[in-house]
């Protein structure tokens, strides 16, 4: 059995809960904040059988899609002493999965 921590972009989150729903995975959804764009995030917890991981991933990889976005910047991201600061082009979305070993699962 394996432990699947998933965090994807709060715009993703809702078609990944969705799919993981019709795909019958129960799972467990947390509200995180990413560090780098300090925007929502949100964090899925799976307990999912060893041989069904591959399908989850797919789950994920249909849902969880990448995109670029232009993002405004301030004076942490760039250089203000030119006067001009540009917007920066960022990917967001997709997904972040860790896989780790699950010895034991209870539901009460």
């Amino acid at each position: 059995m394996k432990l699947m921590l998933v965090v994807v972009q709060h715009s993703d989150a809702n078609r990944l809960q969705d799919a993981l729903n019709q795909a019958d995975y129960r799972h467990t959804k947390l509200a995180s904040t990413g560090g780098f764009l300090r925007e929502g995030n949100t964090t899925f917890l799976l307990g999912v059988k060893d041989d069904e991981v591959w399908y989850v991933k797919e789950i994920i990889k249909k849902t969880c899609q990448q995109r670029t976005r232009v993002m405004p910047t301030d004076h942490s991201f760039g250089d203000i002493s030119a006067g001009f600061i540009e917007p920066m082009e960022v990917v967001v979305g997709g997904a972040v999965v860790f896989v780790l070993p699950l010895d034991e699962m209870i539901k009460f």
